[in-house]
């Protein structure tokens, strides 16, 4: 059984690169805000790993993180924040909230599937 990886991703071209990438490997489930994604998780579906933009609309990515983190039922899922915010406030926000990485974008996706790939394993 593939590993399953829940993608959170306003932005169309992102999200299809990020589909197109790691489809070969794993088994992905794409949506386009953190209220989307939260609902979808809280109605029992599951996932391996989350990678979350930041800036979205409806629950953006901070939102996101601290909900996942501080449930019962998803707060061991590793999440991979993928954001164009580059300055290290943001970054150290995010790992506070308890996110795993924290990755800025234009982003190489064969660091991405090798980030992945530890966080799985660990």
């Amino acid at each position: 059984m593939k590993t399953h990886v829940l993608i959170i991703e306003d932005n169309v071209y992102v999200k299809s690169l990020l589909e197109q990438f790691l489809n070969p490997n794993f088994e992905v489930t794409v949506k386009s805000d953190g209220k989307e994604a939260l609902d979808w998780l809280e109605d029992s579906n599951t996932t391996d790993l989350i990678i979350s933009d930041i800036m979205m609309p409806n629950l953006d990515g901070y939102q996101l993180l601290d909900n996942v983190k501080s449930s019962a039922y998803l707060n061991d899922i590793p999440v991979i924040m993928l954001s164009g915010l580059e300055k290290s406030e943001e970054r150290i926000k995010c790992f506070e909230l308890g996110a795993a990485d924290y990755i800025v974008k234009p982003f190489n996706p064969q660091e991405l599937q090798i980030r992945i790939s530890r966080l799985i394993a660990a």
